[in-house]
């Protein structure tokens, strides 16, 4: 007689999803109902993250809620440029923190040093105008990345000797559809093509073909550099605004958070750290 045993696997360990028992502020329960419809508007990486974030969320809204009541906080609904408007509820947030959070803006000496040492981050992209040839083969594919070596290989010496039949040979033998344009890629600039590509790119000297094939997950290309425009650094001018605008920012949610470790400090508050706040507290 034979005897069949189940060769099903195990099921995978799964993580505990943990909740606190009770959420409050001042004595105030915020309900796990609640909590769990914020959970919508804080994306995570697991469910315990979500219900953290939107636990922390709630609490900061009760202890500012809280807070303006204290003070007697009245205030309009006001739209936003989209029509939105707000509820009575944002309305006394949004007029709690401009009263009490109160922060300088940027002048023009903070705008230039942010400027000067960030420079690099305030170049337009270079241009790149370039053609290739691709000879597909998955990353995993040892055989098909040999074959597409080999024949890349020989078709970079083949147009070393004869440069001017490059369209020709996109039109045989690229699986790209820029084959029907001669392998020609158009115009790319920073940030549009896969790394390897770029980096091979930025080394090459217009007109000619990269002496090497370049490997990518997609396979092997013969490339070939038509022209190039290196980017230039933006005048202060012209991003001074957008500077001033992200200085602000910063300081301003700095200053929000430093204000709510500041009421939780005279708060008693359960279930959740506020210490840990990020992010701004009125949108």
């Amino acid at each position: 007689m034979s005897t069949s045993q189940s060769t099903a696997a195990p099921h995978p360990v799964r993580r505990r999803f943990t909740r606190p028992v009770s959420v409050s502020v001042n004595g105030v329960v915020i309900p796990s109902a609640a909590i769990a419809r914020e959970t919508q508007h804080h994306q995570a990486s697991d469910p315990d993250q979500a219900w953290m974030l939107a636990t922390r969320a709630l609490a900061i809204r009760e202890l500012l809620l809280q807070e303006a009541e204290r003070l007697s906080i009245v205030a309009e609904p006001i739209e936003d440029g989209e029509g939105r408007r707000e509820t009575l509820q944002e309305a006394r947030l949004r007029a709690l923190i401009e009263r009490e959070v109160v922060v300088p803006n940027a002048d023009e000496g903070a705008c230039r040093r942010y400027y000067d040492a960030n420079i690099r981050r305030f170049r337009s992209p270079d241009l790149f105008e370039a053609a290739h040839i691709l000879f597909v083969a998955a990353p995993d594919d040892i055989a098909a990345r040999d074959a597409a070596r080999e024949s890349a290989v020989a078709l970079v010496d083949q147009l070393a000797r004869e440069p001017a039949g490059f369209a020709a040979a996109a039109a045989a033998h690229s699986a790209c559809p820029s084959s029907k344009q001669g392998g020609n890629l158009g115009q790319v600039s920073t940030g549009q093509t896969v790394p390897e590509f770029e980096t091979a790119l930025r080394g090459m000297v217009p007109g000619l073909v990269h002496p090497e094939p370049v490997e990518s997950r997609y396979g092997l290309h013969v490339v070939r550099l038509d022209r190039r425009v290196d980017g230039e650094v933006l005048p202060f001018d012209l991003v001074r605004d957008r500077i001033a605008d992200y200085l602000d920012e910063a300081v301003r949610r700095r200053a929000q958070q430093q204000y709510v470790s500041i009421l939780a400090g005279r708060a008693q508050v359960t279930g959740v750290d506020l210490a840990a706040t990020r992010g701004p507290l009125v949108q």
